[in-house]
């Protein structure tokens, strides 16, 4: 569904990332992990059309997106962000609802049609009894539920997402990371950033980690999640550990 072939990316004459490769299938969720600095941001910049490639390519169903016009980029791609402060009191609904303007024409208001779509991807999220709440009002768990619902609402075939967890408490983690497990298996691709290594091993079938904007390591959690690329990736030791009598493991800072 998605490639990225030696893909070189950054702002203007300055390269922040190159040679990055990596592939994503329908229903698979793909986990980005790095420290600060390490290109993660730029390179969702890139997937998404913001910026243009420096170099290499990324082709969604074969073709190359760099040929593609905004309103075909924004019917495929949908883009969660990390935060999103809200203006003015619009209700849940209506901030769903604008995620179906790629699918407008030019000036056209939301028919039925719309409206139905955005109620049914409210409901797929367990969040149906917020839509008339006023945005600004609910909780930070419940507006970045309203954000995935938002992209839901585009029919996107690709969903990124910018650390959909950060400053969520772990409850709120944990909703969101299931949701995305679930619209996993509905078909829908998902590439994710994350600064915990544990929401890779809860919810990703690979992960690509980021190192200098160059790929440091692609493969499945267990492949890619060791103490050693740990190490190399932040600079601290961790252990990795096997939960017994579960198919996962977690991380756990080894303190000085």
């Amino acid at each position: 569904m998605l490639r990225v072939e030696a893909l070189a990316f950054g702002y203007g004459a300055r390269i922040v990332g190159a040679e990055v490769s990596f592939a994503l299938r329908a229903g698979e969720v793909l986990c980005l992990l790095g420290p600060n600095g390490s290109g993660k941001t730029t390179l969702f910049k890139t997937l998404l059309g913001l910026l243009p490639a420096r170099g290499g390519r990324v082709l969604v169903d074969g073709r190359d997106v760099a040929r593609w016009s905004r309103a075909q980029l924004a019917r495929a791609i949908a883009y969660v962000p990390q935060a999103h402060t809200a203006l003015f009191p619009f209700t849940v609904r209506d901030v769903v609802l604008m995620g179906r303007a790629s699918r407008l024409r030019p000036f056209a208001a939301p028919g039925r049609a719309d409206h139905a779509v955005a109620e049914a991807a409210l409901a797929s999220l367990g969040i149906g009894h917020l839509a008339g709440r006023i945005y600004t009002e609910i909780s930070g768990g419940e507006r970045q539920l309203a954000l995935v619902a938002r992209a839901l609402a585009g029919e996107p075939r690709l969903l990124v997402m910018d650390e959909p967890t950060a400053s969520l408490d772990f409850g709120n983690q944990v909703q969101v990371l299931a949701q995305i497990r679930r619209l996993a298996r509905s078909g829908l691709s998902v590439v994710l950033s994350t600064h915990d290594p544990d929401h890779a091993f809860l919810c990703a079938d690979r992960v690509v980690l980021l190192h200098a904007g160059r790929l440091a390591a692609l493969g499945t959690p267990e492949e890619t999640i060791t103490p050693e690329s740990l190490r190399r990736l932040y600079g601290v030791e961790v252990a990795v550990v096997a939960l017994s009598g579960q198919q996962r493991s977690v991380c756990t800072p080894v303190l000085p």
